[in-house]
C-alpha cells in the first residue's frame, strides 16, 4: 500500500454501508487516525480490523498532523476516519488535508456515505444542486444572522442540527424565514428509527409534540 493520507468515509449509521475498498484500506493501513478511537473500535471490531488506532479530533488535529506527515515521510500508510460520514465535512480531518498537501505528501479519498448527498436523495429536492451549510452557531444573535443569509437563496440550504436544538430551529425557521417556509428533516439516517418529516416548521414541531428527540439531524430548507 503506497505511503499517503487515505481520507475513508464511514457509515452514517448503518455499519453495513462500509464500502469493500473502504474495508480493504483500513485493514492494510499502518496506522487509522479517528475522531474519537472508541466509537471507530465499534466498527473494527465488527469487520475484524486490526489496524492500530489514534485520536485525532478537532482540539489536537494540528498536532496529529505534524505526527501524520512524519510517518507518510517515512513510508507508512495513514487512514483517517471521523465517527461518520466523510472527514473533513463538518467534522475534524480538513486541516490535516491542508497540512499534508503543504508537505507535499499523497493524499487520496476512499469516498463513503455522508449524511448531506444521503438527506438530498431521501429529500428529492436536490435535482438542480444544493447549498451546505453545515451547523448554525450555538448563539441565537448568530443563528439568526446566518438564517437571514439564506432566505433568499434560490436552491435548498442543507443544514445540520443537533436533536437538542431542532425545535428551537423550527421555531427560528418561522420566526426569520416565514411561518410557510417548506423544510425536510432526516434525522437518524440509515438507521432502525429513520424519520424522515416534510412540512412548515409547525408542522415538523407538531410531529415532535411530548417526545424526546434523539439523533443527529439534517434540515433541508427549500426556496420560496
Amino acid at each position: 500500500m503506497e505511503a499517503g493520507l487515505y481520507i475513508v468515509g464511514t457509515p452514517i449509521g448503518n455499519l453495513g454501508d462500509l464500502s469493500f475498498r473502504a474495508l480493504e484500506t483500513l485493514k492494510e493501513a499502518d496506522l487509522i487516525v479517528a475522531e474519537d478511537t472508541r466509537h471507530t473500535r465499534r466498527l473494527t471490531q465488527r469487520y475484524e480490523i486490526d489496524t492500530r488506532l489514534m485520536s485525532c479530533h478537532k482540539f489536537n488535529e494540528v498536532q496529529r498532523s505534524e505526527q501524520i506527515i512524519d510517518r507518510i515521510e517515512n513510508g507508512e500508510a495513514i487512514a483517517m476516519v471521523t465517527d461518520s460520514g466523510m472527514p473533513g465535512i463538518s467534522d475534524p480531518g480538513a486541516r490535516v488535508v491542508v497540512l499534508c498537501r503543504e508537505a507535499g505528501v499523497m493524499i487520496t479519498a476512499v469516498p463513503g456515505p455522508a449524511a448531506v448527498t444521503t438527506a438530498v436523495a431521501l429529500s428529492g429536492f436536490g435535482e438542480k444542486g444544493f447549498i451546505f451549510a453545515g451547523f448554525l452557531p450555538h448563539k441565537s444573535g448568530g443563528r439568526k444572522r446566518d438564517l437571514l443569509k439564506w432566505a433568499e437563496a434560490d436552491l435548498p440550504v442543507v443544514l445540520y442540527e443537533s436533536p437538542y436544538r431542532l425545535l428551537k430551529l423550527m421555531g427560528e425557521i418561522s420566526e426569520h424565514l416565514g411561518a410557510d417556509r417548506t423544510v425536510f428533516v432526516g434525522r437518524e439516517l440509515t438507521k432502525k428509527f429513520e424519520e424522515l418529516s416534510t412540512g412548515s416548521p409547525a408542522e415538523v414541531l407538531a410531529r415532535y409534540e411530548g417526545r424526546t428527540v434523539k439523533g443527529e439531524c439534517v434540515v433541508i430548507l427549500l426556496p420560496e
